[in-house]
């Protein structure tokens, strides 16, 4: 005689669910469990899992399981393999969470870096402060922005100086999803056609994607200094006269556009993205063929001494007192 094996059944219908969802450990993900019923702490790396209890898919753990055969009914969350990252000359898993130092939590995901700063609690002075000054606190990772002589701070802000800059980076909450959106790091080159990345989990699934887009901050052709007015040491926005159309491997935009690029200045400033937005492209390729890429768009630049190095993920993470770029 065969003995014949009764697979448990872990979930069970109608739904019954407390009022309230559990209170899940820092860093554990808040997860609607794999009935389809309640919400549950998502299992880590190394915990037991089944078809009710899920494996924490943000962390790139599926349910393995392989060790449980001929039943598979109990697994272990385990790592699903991606390309790992490399980091200061450190290497890093996929999936891998680690503190480069004190002021930077981040995340490896297929190959991307995205960094969540961890000193949020001191916003800088007013950009008209007189005398702004970062200072290093005792016994403190995060330093504190002091300004010497605050009884002559303006009580209205600059007319071209947005209050969005000021303000703290707010995470959203979308179904129970904490929705967080890196910056988009510097533009790989600084002039002509690079790439801009950044890490986001907006999106159906809540998964931390890696997002890319276009970027030109300047075209390397044009000699931006000869457009810098007499007696003027910097052009901080520079524009052709005619449109243009992006072209990508043969491939030409369908409608022209006229950019706007950040200009140069003569002495030690650089002129960096103040505000930009994205845009979506459509291309045609020669043998007919069309897609579709990611620009940034320029709307404003400023020339300040913050001169960054292409490709430094915590440039933008960084808190400045005279700059701050609005993107989306």
């Amino acid at each position: 005689t065969t003995e014949t094996y009764t697979r448990a059944q872990y979930c069970r219908w109608p739904c019954e669910c407390p009022r309230s969802p559990p209170r899940c450990p820092v860093g554990v993900s808040l997860v609607t469990d794999g009935c389809d019923c309640c919400k549950t702490c998502a299992k880590q790396r190394g915990e037991s899992c089944t078809e009710a209890d899920t494996c924490d898919f943000h962390r790139g753990l599926y349910c393995d399981y392989s060790g449980d055969r001929p039943r598979y009914e109990i697994g272990v969350c385990a790592q699903i393999v991606g390309v790992g990252c490399v980091l200061n000359g450190v290497r890093y898993k996929n999936g891998e969470t680690f503190q480069p130092n004190c002021k930077y939590n981040c995340t490896c995901i297929n190959g991307a870096v995205g960094c969540v700063p961890m000193c949020t609690n001191s916003r800088p002075p007013l950009v008209w402060c007189p005398n702004p000054k970062l200072i290093k606190m005792a016994g403190k990772c995060c330093e504190q922005w002091i300004c010497d002589d605050s009884r002559k701070i303006r009580k209205t802000s600059p007319r071209h100086i947005s209050s969005a800059a000021y303000e703290g980076e707010d995470e959203a909450w979308q179904k129970n999803c904490i929705v967080h959106t890196s910056a988009w790091s510097p533009c790989s080159k600084t002039c002509g056609l690079g790439i801009s990345t950044r890490i986001s989990n907006d999106n159906d699934q809540c998964r931390l994607l890696k997002e890319s887009r276009l970027c030109n901050l300047r075209p390397c052709e044009v000699n931006i200094t000869q457009h810098i007015k007499p007696g003027k040491k910097c052009l901080a926005v520079y524009r052709a006269d005619e449109p243009m159309n992006y072209t990508i491997s043969g491939c030409v935009s369908k409608s022209p556009y006229r950019p706007k690029y950040c200009g140069v200045c003569t002495d030690n400033r650089c002129c960096t993205p103040y505000k930009s937005k994205t845009i979506e492209v459509k291309f045609q390729c020669p043998d007919g063929t069309e897609f579709s890429w990611k620009i940034m768009w320029i709307n404003a630049c400023f020339c300040n001494l913050n001169c960054r190095k292409p490709n430094d993920i915590f440039a933008d993470l960084a808190h400045y007192h005279d700059y701050s770029e609005i993107a989306n």
